[in-house]
């Protein structure tokens, strides 16, 4: 079972995300499902609906800039937390349009590169206060975020679930109850939910939200070869 976009976007849908189906069926004690990956993205439920977006930018920037170390990542952000904020470009970030927009949206490279980068690099500042600045502003976005719900939890996945002094500014500005799962749901989250749209396509069950991808109708979307 494959090409689950497809039908979607004929409905006048996105083709995304996918994943919040997953989220509400298979992880609905959770209030929130976070996930810290390229982009941090989140899913919950208002008012009876299942909601998801992207909030902000984290590991497509934050390993860009660890790169000229010779690094692929910051390993638990320890550089980061080695760093000064910036104040000036703390502000900057915050202020950026994208913040103000209510949902559905979505972010993508190409704003990275243009909103992001130009706008960090033209501080001149070191990779360590650059680290340091940018995770302080994503621990301030995700905040906005899931502090919407008053004794909530929340469900992290993704790599950043491995950057504690993330998760230690995270901490420090929410007031939710975080869940880091065991390393394979960590990890393997979406390909977990992908495995499961499967399954509710052999059952012709719906896998596919109207409410997070745009689509006129739930659907039930997929292609199915046998052998």
């Amino acid at each position: 079972v494959c090409d689950f976009r497809t039908q979607d976007v004929e409905l006048g849908g996105q083709g995304a995300p996918l994943v919040p189906i997953g989220d509400r069926l298979l992880f609905s004690n959770y209030d929130f499902c976070l996930n810290l990956g390229g982009f941090a993205n989140v899913s919950m439920e208002i008012d009876g609906e299942r909601i998801a977006y992207d909030i902000c930018p984290i590991n497509i920037v934050l390993n860009y800039y660890i790169k000229p170390l010779g690094l692929d990542y910051d390993d638990k952000g320890e550089i980061a937390s080695k760093g000064k904020i910036n104040e000036k470009l703390l502000n900057a970030l915050n202020t950026l349009e994208y913040y103000t927009q209510s949902f559905p949206k979505s972010l993508g490279l190409e704003w990275v590169k243009t909103e992001i980068i130009p706008l960090i690099d033209s501080f001149n500042l070191s990779i360590k206060d650059i680290l340091r600045t940018f995770c302080e502003h994503i621990a301030i976005q995700i905040s906005n975020e899931i502090n919407s719900k008053k004794n909530s939890n929340v469900l992290i996945t993704g790599g950043g679930a491995y950057n504690d002094f993330l998760l230690s500014r995270l901490r420090h500005y929410t007031k939710t109850e975080m869940h880091i799962p065991e390393n394979s749901i960590v990890e393997f989250k979406e390909a977990l939910i992908f495995g499961f749209l499967g399954v509710l396509k052999l059952r012709e069950e719906v896998n596919c939200l109207r409410t997070v991808t745009g689509a006129s109708k739930d659907h039930s979307s997929g292609n199915v070869f046998y052998p």
